[in-house]
């Protein structure tokens, strides 16, 4: 399948997570925020949900936790504009808290499917959800984080959310060295320009 037919895919996705109504997290959104980048992209991050900034603009990671992915992915050697990213639920919870499993079970199609369209060489989840979601419901970031795991002919790397660092500052070396390993990751399977 061509990159055009796979971006009339995924704009298809878009249109139906607009309309969605499969959970209750539709009654309080202002944007649903279905994820964003080339149908190309030699890697897709899925986060845990939208948060406040998110929701106004229907963008993926526009406020400080976006921010902060920017600076990270160009201490990787990749652009904003070169990866996809998405979240597990496409609709903000209410006071930002994390995703329930109901919801995250009504979004599941729409991940499922941007994942199956773009089939992408890497798949970063980027905390504790995402990759309980999309690995093991047990799975620990501490072991798991930095680490790269193949389901299903898929490679993902589990990585903290930005979040995280901006939460505890502790947590900004440890995000960094799952960017260094995502780096790595990228160099050696000649993903970056």
């Amino acid at each position: 399948m061509d990159n055009s037919a796979r971006q009339s895919l995924l704009d298809d996705i878009a249109a139906q997570v607009r309309d969605c109504s499969n959970c209750r997290l539709c009654e309080g959104r202002n944007l649903a925020v279905s994820g964003e980048g080339p149908a190309d992209a030699p890697v897709m991050f899925i986060g845990e949900a939208p948060g406040a900034a998110e929701d106004r603009q229907g963008r993926p990671f526009v406020g400080p936790a976006g921010q902060l992915l920017n600076q990270l992915l160009l201490g990787a050697g990749l652009r904003r504009p070169e990866v996809f990213i998405t979240n597990i639920v496409k609709c903000r919870p209410p006071q930002n808290r994390e995703p329930r499993p109901e919801e995250i079970t009504a979004c599941r199609e729409y991940l499922d499917g941007q994942i199956a369209i773009l089939q992408p060489p890497l798949i970063c989840l980027l905390g504790r959800p995402a990759t309980q979601t999309l690995l093991d419901p047990t799975l620990a970031m501490g072991r798991a984080h930095g680490r790269l795991f193949e389901r299903e002919g898929l490679s993902f790397m589990p990585i903290y959310h930005p979040a995280a660092a901006l939460h505890n500052p502790n947590m900004r070396a440890p995000l960094e060295q799952d960017f260094a390993a995502l780096a790595t990751f990228l160099q050696d399977r000649k993903l970056t320009p």
